[in-house]
């Protein structure tokens, strides 16, 4: 016959596993604002996880390299420490180490992105009855 006392510390002599499941990571790493945002990334494909896909619940250790897209940044990082509570960025920065080719594909492409967005100023306003008819004569000269 076994007494409380034993089933309570039956358990607790297993060793705690070193992992995290991958959204919970994901979200104290602040990769990503809530932990919603980091499991609905997941299951859209756009994190895997030693280039297989990764599911929410899946660990993660030390040393597992993981693929995040997150908009139009792509990050390749190496997981460098376990943690399961969302703390300050210094912290969470040293959770992970990105590559170098990842960080400087990153940088080209919002260098790009600035370049281009560098021709187009914003209107003031909207356009007025007059400009409306000028666009839309424009998109019927497209379909030609």
């Amino acid at each position: 016959m076994t007494t409380r006392r034993d089933k309570s510390t039956r358990g607790s002599s297993a060793p705690e596993p070193a992992g995290t499941r991958l959204d919970v990571w994901l979200w104290a790493v602040r990769f990503f604002k809530t932990r919603a945002l980091a499991k609905q990334a997941i299951e859209g494909g756009k994190v895997e996880v030693n280039e297989a896909a990764g599911k929410p619940s899946r660990s993660v250790h030390v040393g597992d390299r993981l693929n995040v897209s997150r908009g139009e940044d792509r990050y390749e990082i190496e997981v460098t420490g376990v943690a399961s509570r969302r703390g300050s960025a210094a912290v969470a920065q040293r959770c992970y180490r990105e590559t170098d080719a990842s960080r400087a594909a990153r940088e080209a492409a919002a260098e790009q992105r600035r370049l281009a967005a560098a021709g187009y100023s914003k209107p003031a306003t909207k356009p007025d009855k007059r400009a409306r008819r000028l666009i839309r004569a424009l998109g019927d000269l497209d379909a030609l």
